[in-house]
């Protein structure tokens, strides 16, 4: 997996960002893993905008791992936001939250996301969560050429 796009992780807690970059590890995930910390950030990312405009050192990921509970812009904005871009919208998206309201996932779904997870509640729940994620959407899925 060594030189494949990163994973763009959206997610404010910096104790989950602590957990989920644990569990790659422990999974032997070796692809870049990016951090945002809110839904702006994760806008301007994608974006190549403020920070991000370097897409050498920035490059657009290969898959989004979105939480929906965030401050200034949440995780349905940017489901909805990135609707609205076309370099974008083929961009394979998980949603990752401790949400499990039929209201949300029906909600991140309608607004285009391609799997819906709960945020398990141990590291090996995590860990388990990614080898599933890097089997899938890293190994076996084949991402639209707009995303390779």
């Amino acid at each position: 997996m060594a030189g494949r796009k990163a994973i763009l992780i959206a997610d404010d807690s910096e104790e989950d960002a602590f957990i989920i970059r644990r569990a790659f590890q422990q999974a032997g995930c070796d692809i870049p893993l990016t951090f945002v910390k809110d839904g702006q950030e994760a806008m301007d990312y994608l974006s190549g905008e403020g920070a991000f405009q370097d897409r050498e050192a920035h490059p657009l990921p290969r898959l989004m791992l979105l939480d929906l509970k965030m401050p200034k812009v949440d995780g349905f904005d940017v489901l909805g936001w990135m609707q609205e871009q076309p370099q974008l919208k083929l961009l394979p998206v998980t949603v990752l939250t401790s949400s499990n309201q039929d209201k949300d996932v029906d909600r991140a779904y309608g607004l285009g996301a391609n799997s819906y997870l709960v945020k398990p509640g141990s590291l090996s729940g995590f860990v388990d969560i990614v080898e599933r994620l890097r089997d899938y959407w890293i190994e076996l899925n084949r991402p639209p050429s707009a995303v390779v």
